[in-house]
Formats: structure tokens, C-alpha cells, sequence
């Protein structure tokens, strides 16, 4: 990996300012982040953000959690090489992490950089500049937690990015604060193992209710407090704890969890090394609903596992009209070099998989409409965003008459 010292090489005799930059990022929501700070710290310094093509350097912040992720990181880069020929191109994030070579062997203006090292090297003297306003999303993604202590045989996320680690507790607050009174409206919280957060014998739902706190203070008596939303739960890590706090907290935590569940069957499951079954799975569904009857759930599902048979196939179609999911992320099963899935010899055929996925696409489009259906004339919060509102409920929603951008409003659905 390349030192800190290669920022250095990309200053001007004035530093960062004037240099134009262009970040693009590909991947998860920690992933987001991390690219959305770089931009802020190197706006903070006097950088300006630019198209691609006008570029002196592009950044391409890469995700590797399938092949096809490393497929369209490379082509970005290619593409960065091509479009500004002039410019340094820098690549950072899991992908770089797991095959730096690969990447630097594209091309000699190509330097792979840690995505710490890069962090570090673009962070102003003094903290300026909010991950905020022109060129940032509405609502504001808060990495609170990062990399995996779990090992699952198609993954090579953990080994990507290290063990799993909290960031510090008063520090999450403090960043929050920060956003709150800067007038964010959502906050969406942030980890590769979100619910395995742990920093002084606090958990994931001690920093939810600490942020619900600050959000009471920062905001004003004529606008509605700003809510909270939890990003991806590994569903062996959700503790009651938890499942309470959302219970209790009338929409100040989206009644909305993203929960993998990777496959329906607990053959598959097993295989995959992931420590469930699918009836363990079912019944956190069921006392989640319990306990929120309000509550949408999202999911993953992989196809395509190597040895998955169309049995298994149909019992994960079973398992999530059983869930009654609002929305699926279907992923086609594809080989990790490094990982014990990708030696297996009973692989299944490309078309097969694909497919399924296919099939399973079709289930979550019918799914999502019979859970928005479910919600006609039901009144939830949505988060005015730039061309639609977002729902407490994670559905995207025409703009309201006479919204304002970044705003939480009222809509009967």
C-alpha cells in the first residue's frame, strides 16, 4: 500500500486548493461514508469537486463483495484513465485492500491508497466541512462501527477490513450533535456488523437513545425533531434490548430493519457458516412484528450457492412470503478467490443462478407492493428528498406539494 506521502505528491504549491477532484464509490453504506468524508475533508481544504472528465484527480473508492463489485471497480478505474487523461487516479476501499496489485498494474497513473491513510491524509488541520448540502444525500450516514469477527464461506468482507471494531461512544455523539445542529433531519447509522457495536460495555441501542436525545435538543420548537435509522443487522446480533427501544420510540427509530438472511434454507445456511437456521430466522421475524406491528423488513438473499438445490431454492421463496419482506437485494452467487465457497466443486451453472435471481426479483416487486398496500391511509413521516420522499417505512414516495428539501413531513399513504 502506498504511504500518506502520495496526498503530498498531489499538492500544489497553494495545497489542496484548487485542486479538482471527483470521488466515486461503489458499494455499502460504510462505504458511503467513508467516500462522502473524504470529499467534505478535501472540500474543507479549498479542493473543488468536479465532473469526472475535468478532473486532476479521481478517487474510486472500490467494494469487493462479489465479483461482479470487482468487476465494475476495475472498469471504473479503466474508465477514469480514459475520460481524464490528465489526472491522478487513486484507489482505495475493500477491493484495493484485497488485490493492490491488480489495480496498480492498470495503468502507471493508478497509486492504490489505504482508505485510513487516505482519510487521514485529507483531514483539514482544523474539522471543517459537514458531510452536508450541494453534492451530499439529504439524509447523513453515520459509521459507528467497522469489519466482521464472522467468517461466512462466500466472504471476503472481513478479511477486507479487519476485525470488528466500535468507534469510541462519546465520539459518535459528538459527530452526531454536529449534524443535528446543522440541521440533518435522518440520520442513518452505519457498520459492517452494525449490532456487534460495543465501547465501554455500551451497545447499538445505548447509542440510539443517546442520539434521539440529541436530536430533542437541536431541534426548534416549530420543526419536527430529527429521526433515526438503522442500516444492515446481522440477525444473530439483534438483542431484545433493542427490539424494545424500537418498540417504545413511536417513530423516532424508523420502524424499518434491514436484516440479511442470505438463503432460506438452513441446509444452505449451514454451508454458508452463517450461525442460524432459517426457523431461527422466522421466528426473530415474528417477534420483531410482535413487538412492532408497524415494522417493514428488509433483506439479502444469495442464489446460486454452490450445492443449493431447487428445494433449497423454493424454501427461501417460502421464507420470505413468510417474512412478508418489503423489499429483497437479490445477489447471484459469485466466486471469491480466498474464500472456501469459491472451492467447491459443485458449483451452480451461471444461468441457473441467474435465473433464480430472476424469479426472486419478481417475488420482492410483489412483496413491496402488497406492503405498501398494507399502508394505505396510514400516516407516516417521509424525509423530503431531491426528486421523492423517503417513508419511515423505506418507501420512496412522490414529493409532497410544497415540500422542502431535507425536511420531515407528514404523509397519509
Amino acid at each position: 500500500m502506498a504511504s500518506t506521502r502520495l496526498i503530498e505528491t498531489i499538492r500544489r504549491p497553494g495545497g489542496f486548493t484548487g485542486l479538482r477532484f471527483c470521488v466515486i464509490n461503489h458499494g455499502c453504506k460504510v462505504n458511503k461514508v467513508e467516500a462522502d468524508t473524504i470529499s467534505a475533508q478535501l472540500a474543507g481544504q479549498g479542493a473543488v469537486s468536479a465532473p469526472e472528465e475535468e478532473a486532476d484527480l479521481v478517487i474510486v473508492n472500490t467494494c469487493t463483495v462479489t465479483g461482479e463489485a470487482d468487476k465494475k471497480a476495475r472498469k471504473a478505474v479503466r474508465h477514469a484513465l480514459k475520460i481524464a487523461p490528465a489526472a491522478r487516479v487513486v484507489v482505495t476501499g475493500c477491493g484495493a485492500a484485497i488485490d493492490p496489485s491488480g489495480f496498480e498494474s492498470i495503468d502507471e497513473r493508478v497509486t492504490v491508497v489505504d482508505r485510513f491513510d487516505l482519510l487521514a491524509s485529507t483531514k483539514p488541520a482544523q474539522a471543517t466541512g459537514l458531510r452536508m448540502g450541494e453534492g451530499f444525500r439529504t439524509r447523513v450516514n453515520l459509521k459507528i462501527q467497522d469489519g466482521c469477527d464472522h467468517a461466512c464461506t462466500y466472504c471476503i468482507v472481513h478479511v477486507a477490513r479487519g476485525p470488528a471494531k466500535s468507534m469510541p461512544f462519546e465520539e459518535v455523539v459528538s459527530e452526531a450533535r454536529s449534524y443535528l445542529r446543522g440541521g440533518a433531519k435522518e440520520l442513518v447509522l452505519a457498520g459492517i456488523d452494525l449490532a456487534s457495536y460495543r465501547d465501554g460495555g455500551r451497545t447499538l441501542a445505548d447509542v440510539a437513545r443517546a442520539l434521539v436525545a440529541e436530536a430533542d435538543e437541536a431541534s426548534g420548537e416549530a420543526d419536527l425533531p430529527a429521526r433515526l435509522r438503522v442500516s444492515s443487522l446481522e440477525p444473530m446480533t439483534i438483542d431484545d434490548d433493542f427490539i424494545d427501544l424500537l418498540a417504545s420510540s413511536e417513530g423516532r427509530i424508523c420502524r424499518h430493519l434491514h436484516i440479511p438472511v442470505q438463503s432460506g434454507s438452513s441446509k444452505v445456511l449451514r454451508e454458508m457458516a452463517r450461525p442460524y437456521t432459517s426457523d431461527d430466522y422466522r421466528k426473530l421475524t415474528e417477534k420483531i412484528r410482535e413487538a412492532v406491528p408497524e415494522i417493514s423488513l428488509t433483506t439479502d438473499i444469495i442464489v446460486g450457492f454452490p450445492g443449493e438445490t431447487d428445494d433449497d431454492f423454493n424454501r427461501t421463496m417460502e421464507l420470505a412470503r413468510e417474512c412478508g419482506f418489503s423489499k429483497i437485494h437479490v445477489f447471484p452467487y459469485s466466486k471469491r478467490a480466498g474464500t472456501p465457497a469459491a472451492k467447491r466443486i459443485d458449483q451452480v451453472p451461471a444461468p441457473i443462478a441467474q435465473e433464480r435471481a430472476s424469479i426472486l426479483r419478481s417475488l420482492s416487486s410483489e412483496l413491496r407492493k402488497e406492503d405498501l398496500a398494507r399502508r394505505v391511509g396510514r400516516t407516516e413521516l417521509a424525509l423530503v428528498e431531491t426528486r421523492f420522499a423517503l417513508t419511515e417505512s423505506y418507501h420512496e414516495i412522490p414529493l409532497p406539494p410544497d415540500s422542502v428539501e431535507g425536511k420531515l413531513v407528514a404523509v397519509t399513504l
